[in-house]
This record gives C-alpha cells, sequence and structure tokens, in this order.
C-alpha cells in the first residue's frame, strides 16, 4: 500500500516549480490531489500527468492575492473531494522593488497578499474539515528570507514569510493536541520559474549551484508521511555550495529607485 493511499492533497502554486513536482510526488504515494494557480495551462497539465499514472486529481485557477478566492479555493476542494488532508500552502510572490525605500504600495499589498494573507484564509477554510476528521497536516513553504530578512530577498517577502512561519507555530500551538500538524519549510535558493523576474536574473552557471525543486518536494513528502503521531515543525534548506551573491543583492536595492537617486 502506498504511504499517502486514501489521503485528500491540495497543493497551491501547482502549475511548476516546487509546487508541481510536490503535487507528482504527493500522488504517486496514493493522494488525490487537487491543484491551485493562477495559470490554467500549467495547471491542467500537472493533471494530465497524474492521470497517465492513474492517479486522481483535479485543478482550480485562482489569485491567491484575494482572501475571497482563497476561501472558494478551500470550498472547492472539500466539495470536490469530500475533504482536505493535506495542505500545501506553497504560492508565492515576491516584489520588483526589494529596498524599504522604493517598494510601492501595491507590490507590498500583493506579497503580503499571496504570501500570508492567502495562507490565512486558505488554512481557516480548510481547519474544521480537518478537525472533523481529527487529523490533518498544514505545510506552508517560507523562505530563508524568514529568518534572514534583506536586500537579497526583498523586504515585502521577508516580512510576508516571516508572517506565514508565525502563523503555521501558532496554528502548532493551538491545534496539535486536536490532530492538526503544522509544518514550515525554509528553502533558500532554489531553481524555479519565480528567478526570471528578479532584478538580476541568475545565469546557467548560478542556477547550477541551487537546490532543485524537487528537493523540497522531497522535504515536503517527508513531513506528509511520518506518523500521525509526529510532526516536523520546520526544516531549513539551503544549497551544499554557497555563492556570491553581492551583485543580486546591489541589483534588489537599486530596482525601483528613482532615476540618479542611490
Amino acid at each position: 500500500m502506498k504511504t499517502l493511499e486514501g489521503k485528500i492533497a491540495l497543493v497551491t502554486g501547482a502549475g511548476t516549480g516546487i509546487g508541481r513536482a510536490t503535487a507528482l510526488m504527493l500522488a504517486a504515494e496514493g493522494a488525490r490531489v487537487a491543484v491551485a494557480g493562477r495559470r490554467k495551462e500549467p495547471l491542467e497539465q500537472v493533471v494530465a500527468e497524474i492521470q497517465r499514472d492513474k492517479g486522481t486529481a483535479a485543478s482550480k485557477t485562482c489569485d491567491l492575492t484575494k482572501p475571497h478566492d482563497a476561501r472558494e479555493l478551500g470550498a472547492w476542494a472539500v466539495k470536490t473531494f469530500g475533504g482536505v488532508d493535506i495542505l500545501v500552502n506553497n504560492a508565492g510572490q515576491s516584489s520588483h522593488a526589494r529596498s524599504i525605500r522604493w517598494v510601492g504600495q501595491d507590490e507590498w499589498d500583493a506579497v503580503l497578499g499571496v504570501n500570508t494573507t492567502g495562507v490565512y484564509a486558505l488554512t481557516q477554510t480548510l481547519l474544521p474539515s480537518m478537525l472533523e476528521r481529527g487529523a490533518g497536516t498544514v505545510i506552508t513553504v517560507a523562505s530563508m528570507a524568514a529568518l534572514r530578512p534583506g536586500g537579497f530577498s526583498g523586504v515585502a517577502y521577508g516580512v510576508a514569510k516571516a508572517g506565514a512561519r508565525a502563523m503555521m507555530q501558532a496554528l502548532h500551538t493551538e491545534l496539535r493536541n486536536r490532530g492538526i500538524r503544522a509544518t514550515t519549510i525554509l528553502p533558500a535558493e532554489v531553481d524555479t520559474p519565480i528567478l526570471d523576474k528578479r532584478p538580476l536574473v541568475p545565469d546557467a552557471q548560478a542556477r547550477s549551484t541551487m537546490m532543485q525543486a524537487e528537493d523540497v518536494a522531497r522535504a515536503i513528502l517527508t513531513c506528509c508521511t511520518m506518523p500521525s503521531r509526529t510532526v516536523i515543525e520546520e526544516i531549513v534548506m539551503s544549497p551544499t555550495f554557497q555563492r556570491d551573491t553581492s551583485k543580486d543583492v546591489a541589483a534588489a536595492y537599486a530596482a525601483g529607485a528613482p532615476p540618479g537617486v542611490r
């Protein structure tokens, strides 16, 4: 019997990168998987791949910057599958301007919306389903930026991911004795499509030193498949090789600055 046979999982940001790799791994272990994200086509490709391997999956597009969409997603997953056992809050977004001097209100709101408020709204919506079952696993992919905020990832992203981490700690403290496990994954650089939106896009040499999406997905799978008596509260992950990021940080702090201003 596969380790997640009979379990239902919902993965956000599942069209590419860490979310895609996670959805495929959970399905391979027998879970029925709901995948969500902004773009329809990548989600449909993930569903088709799972179904080719005789798995069960469904997809829904949503914009997690909007709490209403996050709640609708949770309600859809419960209605479609009858409940959710595993929630992987993986959807993420960073800002182009990363200095606290230059990041605008719209970018700030969007980053906090996806990484913190969206996590809150979706998790809150699914908790009744989990509590009714007497068990549930909530895994949130935060970032090393939650522990080491700065120009590399940007002020908005660091604040948002630190908030998501605190949320998982609060969830763990409150509901662990009712069977709810809450985990935070804190990865450093991972070679995913989100890197293409950085002020300085990493080249092939830089990406060759980074972790891959599958590495983080394996950590998520480990948390999901632990015996119910055990919770992994946090996993901190980083590339073995530490590359020079000084140019990345300089570009990040300069992004969004008015012409001629340093």
